[in-house]
């Protein structure tokens, strides 16, 4: 028998109610020259029934086995597949006809691209559709590759595939997203802007564990960089003090669980592995002496005084960040990048600074912010009434008017790039993304009382994500 093009296989577990349109959706496509895999992860419900009734089909080959988890299931399914190209189906997700046509013509008319992927629907349990999702052209319009793939419904050349290793096991989640760090490392990816599957979302999918995803996403990065051997940049982390008041109190000495915001911050830095030295900076003599016993037991720590000048509310950070880089106790370290962070954003701890770092260093971004997407509807007063921004209200979304919030107050910069445009954030911009807890600002009592309660909550293990 020879040899299907394409090579489908569904992944399963307990959405039997879903089973049979993802199926049938593979049967019903306009490229007939595949081969469909059907893995049940040890399914509770009706799916092995459902499965049985495709026991006889041609192209069909069913597989059950006993919670093996996502990345083990996908390497199972790249041994036992036989296509020239492979993708993956989820059984809440279902094609649109042309799919494997569509994506497969695009591998075929450019043997180095080693990925491809369409845009998509997402839709609600009962899959009316909710909103249309189109991103930007990866062959015309995006050359920072940050923003991966879709995990699933994305067709790969199976031998660049198995020429990388395969899907790390070691990662439980955002199998898609560590696929897309090893591919676009090596090959050329690619996308259709059409939608071409129906993505389900119903309360139960694994991306609505944001923290999970999260936290494998930064292992990913890091793991990458260590095992390539990616070369971080020399960076020296900056916490910019000023002389901000919380009643009347000073801000920077803010309590919560019995530490000072700026110890809290300090903390995290020191925590970092990716900062060749730590600067806490200042005009205030308090914050002066507050460091200094700090400094006899962290050689890594250090204060710089900053002028007055500097220090003015309407001056820009860089004049700050250009006094620190000149202090004779970093000139001849050949500092590279500059983090600045904020004492106001106490839940953003060590592992965001080397998530930032990482990541800068991944993509050879030249300066780098700390995000959340922002979901909600903004407006504008245009004179005759409210209209909102970038009508986003609208069924189809765009990908280049997704909005973010820069939250976190993390900001990375290459200093080269910082001396040339005397901006901190400048050429090719990156992001990492932060929970919804590490957004939580301080800035008034309110935001104090609301940060300790959310650590009350964190130290009882609520979820506060």
């Amino acid at each position: 028998m020879s040899a299907p093009k394409v090579t489908v296989y569904i992944t399963n577990y307990n959405y039997g109610r879903y089973l049979r349109q993802s199926v049938d959706s593979v049967l019903c496509q306009t490229l007939q020259d595949f081969e469909l895999l059907i893995i049940d992860d040890g399914s509770t419900d009706d799916s092995n029934s459902i499965m049985e009734q495709y026991a006889n089909h041609p192209k069909i080959k069913l597989i059950y086995q006993q919670n093996r988890g996502l990345n083990v299931t996908n390497n199972i399914a790249l041994r036992l597949a036989r296509g020239q190209y492979i993708v993956r189906l989820d059984a809440d997700d279902h094609f649109e006809p042309d799919a494997l046509q569509a994506m497969s013509q695009l591998l075929d008319a450019d043997p180095e691209v080693g990925l491809v992927f369409p845009d998509y629907y997402i839709v609600d349990r009962s899959g009316a559709p909710l909103e249309a999702m189109h991103r930007l052209d990866f062959g015309r319009d995006v050359t920072l590759l940050d923003q991966p793939a879709h995990g699933a419904c994305t067709m790969i050349r199976r031998d660049f595939l198995l020429a990388l290793g395969g899907y790390d096991e070691s990662y439980s989640c955002q199998d898609g997203y560590e696929l897309w760090i090893k591919f676009t490392s090596r090959h050329k990816v690619r996308n259709i802007n059409r939608p071409l599957f129906h993505y389900r979302q119903h309360g139960e999918n694994l991306t609505t564990n944001e923290r999970r995803i999260l936290d494998t996403r930064m292992s990913i990065k890091r793991d990458f960089v260590r095992k390539n051997a990616v070369v971080l940049p020399r960076t020296v982390g900056v916490i910019p003090v000023r002389d901000t008041r919380l009643n009347d109190a000073k801000l920077a000495f803010a309590e919560l669980g019995g530490r000072s915001l700026l110890q809290i911050k300090i903390d995290a830095l020191l925590g970092a592995t990716t900062l060749d030295a730590v600067v806490v900076t200042s005009e205030d003599p308090e914050v002066a002496n507050y460091v200094e016993p700090i400094l006899r037991s962290e050689p890594r720590l250090m204060f710089i005084p900053r002028s007055k000048n500097a220090a003015r509310l309407n001056a820009s950070l860089v004049q700050t960040l250009f006094e620190v880089l000149e202090a004779d106790s970093l000139r001849d370290r050949s500092i590279e990048a500059v983090l600045t962070a904020a004492v106001e954003y106490p839940n953003v701890g060590s592992q965001v600074i080397d998530d930032a770092v990482n990541t800068l260093a991944l993509f050879n971004s030249d300066s780098l912010i700390s995000v959340r997407p922002d979901i909600s509807l903004l407006y504008q007063h245009h004179g005759h009434g409210m209209v909102p921004i970038l009508e986003q209200d609208k069924f189809t979304k765009l990908e280049r008017e997704a909005l973010y919030r820069a939250v976190g107050g993390i900001m990375l910069s290459r200093t080269g790039g910082l001396s040339e445009y005397g901006t901190i954030l400048h050429g090719c911009v990156g992001h990492v993304i932060i929970d919804r807890l590490a957004s939580q600002e301080v800035r008034s009592e309110i935001d104090l009382i609301v940060a300790q309660a959310l650590a009350q909550s964190a130290a009882r293990g609520m979820s506060v994500s």
